[in-house]
Parts: structure tokens; C-alpha cells; sequence
């Protein structure tokens, strides 16, 4: 099974151990369930707003220019970039290495989940390479519909991407924690 964030539909099954233990429909009534885990989960909710109200943006934007355009597009994509980025490096140096030590059937899932972070960054990259050029273009006072198509397409393949890691991080995080919760506050 190819288990690249590109190519992946789900977690495969071995991945999915605790999630099936502790389906999402449960997580809030959950004993375990505190109030960082629905904060992580809320910052999770902003950044699918966020790619949302970005693809809204430029859809909006070739459907009539507007002027506000170019200012709200790179306020709320650095926003977004920085949070995600910010987001991801706090798992990766906090949280990862104490949750991997919890149950070693998911130290896969680990694994997975930085190579994510590694393919996120490029589309990050991406996402901002043709933002600038569609900030570029606006401020030279060019036609950005051609840029703002492009943007438009990265926005897209970047909020499938980003939906795919999401869901994943969150089934094997949010289960972990509701199965091994009094263990992190140790």
C-alpha cells in the first residue's frame, strides 16, 4: 500500500487499531478527553477554514475582481502558512516524541505522520510560490486571473492534502490520548 500523503486514502487498518477502539462519534464524551485535545482539534478546525476562506478568495476573485483582493489574500495566507508551520513543529519536537513512546504499534503512524509534515512543507512552498506570483501581478498592476487560476489549482491539491493528514493525525492522536491519557500526565 502506498502510504504517501499524495497517494493515501486512510490509514491502513494496523494504523487504525485505537480509532476503531474509539470512534470519533465518542471522543468528547470521552473521560479522557480534555480541554488540550479539543484546543488541538479547534487549531485543526481553523486551519480547514482557513484553506476554505482561501479557495472562496480567489474563487470570488475570478468570478469579479475585487480590490480587497491582494491585501486579504496575503494577510490570511501568511496567517495560515505560519500557524500550519508553527503547528506542525510544536507536534513534531513536543508532542510526537512523548505520544510515540506510548504504544508501539503506531510508532508506523509516527512515522507517517512526519513524512506528512515533510510533504506538507512542499506544498507549502508551492502555495506560496503562486500566491506571490499572484501578489506580484496585482502589483503591477497585470491581469492576475492566469496567476489567481494557478493559485486557485495549489489551494485545491494543498486542502486535499491537508484534509488527508488532518483526519489521519487526528485518528491515531485523539485515540491514543483517550487510551493512554493518565500516562501523559505522568
Amino acid at each position: 500500500m502506498d502510504d504517501r500523503l499524495e497517494q493515501r486514502e486512510g490509514l491502513p487498518a494496523h494504523l487504525r487499531v485505537l480509532a476503531e477502539k474509539y470512534p470519533r462519534s465518542g471522543w468528547k464524551a470521552h473521560s479522557n478527553f480534555d480541554e488540550m485535545t479539543g484546543f488541538w482539534l479547534d487549531r485543526h478546525l481553523m486551519f480547514r477554514d482557513l484553506i476554505s476562506r482561501l479557495q472562496h478568495q480567489s474563487e470570488a476573485y475570478l468570478d469579479q475582481p475585487y480590490a480587497r483582493f491582494a491585501p486579504e489574500l496575503s494577510r490570511y495566507t501568511g496567517f495560515f502558512l505560519t500557524q500550519l508551520h508553527g503547528h506542525h513543529s510544536i507536534e513534531d519536537d513536543h508532542y510526537f516524541p512523548q505520544f510515540i513512546k506510548l504504544d508501539q504499534r503506531l510508532e508506523h503512524g509516527f512515522a507517517l505522520l512526519d513524512r506528512d509534515h515533510h510533504a506538507l512543507d512542499r506544498h507549502i512552498q508551492a502555495l506560496a510560490a503562486q500566491t506571490n506570483a499572484v501578489l506580484a501581478a496585482v502589483q503591477a498592476n497585470q491581469d492576475a486571473k492566469i496567476p489567481t487560476d494557478r493559485l486557485l489549482s495549489a489551494q485545491r491539491d494543498f486542502d486535499r492534502f491537508l484534509q488527508r493528514h488532518l483526519c489521519d493525525e487526528e485518528d491515531i492522536i485523539v485515540p491514543l490520548v483517550l487510551e493512554y491519557a493518565p500516562a501523559l500526565l505522568g
